[in-house]
């Protein structure tokens, strides 16, 4: 066994997308050569809870805890909800208020890379003396945050060991960075330290080609593509909803809001009284004020169920019981790289999937390859519209199906023997 000590913020009970890849990893690495070693905050600030993912570790491992101290639990003193907004991504562009401005100037400026940059030193200190006590093979970082991967950086240089890090997300291209309000002083101290990180590394893994191609541009350190996936779970009893329903499921952020698609859905709606019967638009997670105006704006309102967040085991069956499913991302050159984790739940799910995205999106090649549903850019509106009533006349005539292939290779165990693979290559 090689034993791969795991520095990652997001554990459980944090809840959404974040916390699963690793959590995944770690139950099926065993199968595959690999001993994991977990190191996590001891109190974190989690803006999501799930305590059904608990359940999932796999009861023997190591998990380390040493404390964390984030400014965000100070900044709950001024704005307990805007301080969950931010710390969840969710960053408005109108109206936004003075303290948010604020709020905003101090994270981008004074916590560079991150609000979690404060655990790096301490933790540097910890982790030096226990694997001094304790051996190991290689260090795996997991960012966001990516004021984690400073740790194995550190690591990597006091110890001689071999580093991998792997990004879940873009750090300076990622879609809310020019939201932080930086300086031209911090704006360069984020790109050194992106620098110095994939020149570092021994190895990086990334979510996204484009990812992949933009990291090529900045080092030379091997890396790989490893998406995120869905874990194949038990079946359970669900009945299919009646209604012709449209679900998302994850939060919908201010610039996340698709309104060629509430426009096409506002005309079916009026040019035929029974869709508007039928339709019903289902949101489990945060949706921003913005977006339910312009449902309000559309005459949709009436036609919506807000679920908020609903554990995982929910969202399992909501996907598995919808008529369609609906994937956003933001309409902008920097989402490129975004594939969300909900995709590949969605493939597993085997209903028709309606994607909105940028043109170029690699969201675009995984549902051409599978052939689980259509990706529609922002001005697509009447091929959009067109797909949307196909999909409404096969509800009607009870045969809206659909017929995906190729995503085993997307389920977490295949995805865990790719990362065991390639950690098995990493020789001290």
């Amino acid at each position: 066994m090689k034993k791969a000590l795991i520095i990652t913020y997001y554990w459980p009970p944090a809840g959404g997308p974040g916390v699963q890849r690793w959590l995944k990893f770690v139950k099926y690495f065993r199968e595959f050569g690999i001993e994991p070693i977990v190191y996590v905050p001891e109190n974190p600030n989690y803006p999501l809870v799930d305590e059904n993912f608990s359940s999932e570790i796999p009861f023997d491992i190591q998990i380390i805890k040493q404390p964390i101290s984030e400014p965000y639990r100070f900044a709950k003193l001024f704005s307990k909800k805007k301080t969950k907004q931010i710390s969840s991504g969710i960053i408005s562009k109108k109206e936004i208020s003075a303290i948010e401005k604020l709020m905003l100037y101090v994270r981008g400026n004074f916590f560079i890379p991150d609000a979690r940059i404060g655990w790096v030193k301490p933790s540097v200190k910890f982790l030096s003396k226990y694997i001094i006590d304790n051996p190991l093979d290689v260090v795996i970082t997991t960012g966001p945050p990516h004021s984690l991967h400073l740790i194995g950086m550190q690591l990597q240089k006091e110890l001689g060991l071999k580093w991998l890090a792997d990004f879940r997300d873009p750090w300076t291209t990622i879609h809310y960075h020019k939201s932080l309000r930086l300086s031209k002083t911090s704006e360069r101290k984020h790109k050194m330290l992106e620098a110095s990180v994939l020149k570092t590394a021994d190895l990086i893994t990334v979510t996204s080609p484009t990812t992949k191609k933009e990291f090529e541009m900045i080092s030379e350190t091997p890396i790989a593509v490893i998406t995120n996936g869905f874990d194949a779970s038990e079946p359970f009893d669900f009945v299919m909803d009646s209604t012709f329903s449209i679900s998302h499921i994850g939060s919908l952020l201010s610039e996340r809001n698709p309104e060629v698609l509430w426009k096409v859905l506002s005309e079916l709606c009026s040019e035929n009284p029974l869709f508007k019967n039928d339709l019903q638009l289902k949101f489990a997670g945060a949706v921003s004020e913005e977006l339910k105006k312009s449902l309000e704006d559309f005459q949709l309102l009436s036609n919506c169920s807000f679920l908020g967040y609903v554990s995982h085991s929910e969202a399992l069956k909501l996907q598995k019981q919808s008529q369609v499913l609906l994937l956003v991302e933001i309409n902008s050159a920097e989402t490129r790289a975004i594939i969300p984790g909900k995709l590949f739940e969605y493939l597993a799910a085997k209903r028709p999937i309606i994607a909105l995205g940028p043109k170029e999106s690699d969201i675009e090649g995984i549902i051409t390859e599978t052939n689980s549903g259509k990706f529609f850019s922002y001005w697509d509106n009447n091929e959009l519209k067109a797909e949307i009533l196909h999909y409404y006349e096969n509800f009607k005539k009870g045969e809206l199906i659909i017929s995906s292939e190729g995503i085993e290779k997307y389920s977490r165990r295949a995805l865990t023997k790719q990362m065991a693979a390639l950690i098995h290559t990493l020789k001290r």
